[in-house]
């Protein structure tokens, strides 16, 4: 993606006020579920990863590629393409996993698993030696494996086609372009349908639970990467953490497991909590979103990692015959501890695509066609009162 370019955000959003002004509001969006997971794995933009060369596509302007890292504090690091041409990514951004549908980028992402192909059968995750041997091109080199790559992810995420390959401005080595557009042509031709989505590392769903004692509260889904992960309880003693299926006590669970709180007839109200930790993987073609609602460029998983991932969930209940404690609204992701604070998001620096750039010379002349309608109306409607002079 582009070097970041300085500028305030600020007058971005002003036009993009006006246009909603303009244009009315928009569509609603489509339904949520009632309970959306909210994934466990987290963390902040920090920069470059490794960088490629620049390339054109077809009906935007120059832009240039690389991979990014995504920090994840104690030392653990993803690195991620990016598939949203059209949009900036702001520096220091935070983000977390989500699922492919839950995309709130630019344009569609309408072929997610040919998407994931590319990531598994190029760069990085296929080394050179490899992929030379599989598409025939001899002397193709990193930084130009990783410009096809993403060429070719933007091809499918954001439907645009590869023009021009031109010498990355942080690069000393030159560039063959023969060697960028062959393996792009390879990517795109071959991509298949990859049907099977990377789940996450380890996530616990819902977060919270409710009920009364006699039963069983709370039914938790857990998700993870991971073979067996061992379970932490902390909970008054005679509850116990069970198997939502086969209705025992559990000290470990793995991908798949529905777990709840077994609670005695005869106890009060209380609460109890599991804890979750394992070492897990982040797999390649796992979709970072954003937490801000500054829109930030979508990132997606390059290669596998492994990382030391925790999460947890929760269960309250009153006594037999009494009301089920409420459940709260899960805290928004956006205001956790380690987050972006907004004051500082307004003075830092978009960086913008060349795509983001056109849309806002659009959006502009959009505004400025839109003040000229409302001016004429106004002027009109003086005119018909007797306040103002006809036109």
């Amino acid at each position: 993606m582009p070097i970041p370019r300085p500028g305030p955000a600020r007058p971005v959003l002003a036009v993009a006020a006006v246009s909603a002004l303009v244009l009315g509001p928009a569509a609603p969006a489509a339904s949520l579920p009632a309970e959306p997971a909210v994934y466990s794995v987290r963390g902040q933009y920090t920069g470059v990863a490794e960088h490629g060369h620049a390339v054109t596509m077809r009906g935007e302007t120059y832009t240039t590629t690389s991979t990014f890292n995504v920090d994840l504090e104690g030392d653990q690091l993803l690195t991620a393409y990016c598939i949203d041409f059209r949009t900036g990514i702001v520096g220091d951004a935070w983000y977390r996993e989500d699922r492919w549908d839950t995309y709130p980028g630019r344009g569609d992402f309408a072929e997610p698993g040919k998407v994931r192909w590319i990531l598994l059968n190029s760069y990085p995750v296929t080394g050179l030696g490899e992929l030379r041997e599989d598409t025939g091109i001899a002397g193709v080199d990193a930084s130009e494996a990783l410009t096809a790559t993403q060429a070719a992810i933007w091809h499918f995420s954001n439907g645009l086609d590869l023009e021009e390959v031109h010498q990355g401005p942080e690069l000393e080595a030159g560039v063959v372009e023969g060697d960028v557009v062959r393996l792009y042509d390879h990517l795109v031709e071959h991509a298949e349908e990859t049907p099977d989505e990377p789940g996450s590392a380890l996530t616990v769903s819902p977060d919270r639970g409710s009920g009364l004692a006699g039963g069983t509260v709370g039914e938790f889904t857990v998700e993870t990467s991971a073979d067996e992960v061992p379970v932490t309880v902390d909970a008054p003693e005679g509850v116990e953490l069970v198997d939502l299926g086969s209705g025992e006590p559990v000290t470990g669970v793995g991908d798949g497991s529905t777990v709840g709180f077994a609670v005695p007839a005869d106890a009060g109200a209380g609460e109890a909590t599991f804890t979750l930790e394992a070492e897990a993987t982040v797999r390649t073609g796992r979709l970072f979103r954003g937490e801000s609602d500054e829109p930030t460029q979508t990132l997606i998983t390059a290669q596998d990692s492994e990382i030391t991932v925790s999460d947890s969930a929760s269960a309250a209940w009153d006594a037999q015959g009494g009301t089920p404690p409420p459940i709260e609204t899960s805290e928004s992701p956006a205001g956790a501890a380690g987050g972006t604070d907004p004051a500082d998001r307004d003075e830092r620096p978009l960086a913008l695509t060349g795509g983001a750039v056109a849309a806002l010379v659009a959006a502009g002349a959009l505004a400025l066609g839109a003040g000229a309608v409302l001016l004429l109306l106004a002027r009109r409607r003086r005119a018909a009162a007797g306040t103002g002079t006809a036109d």
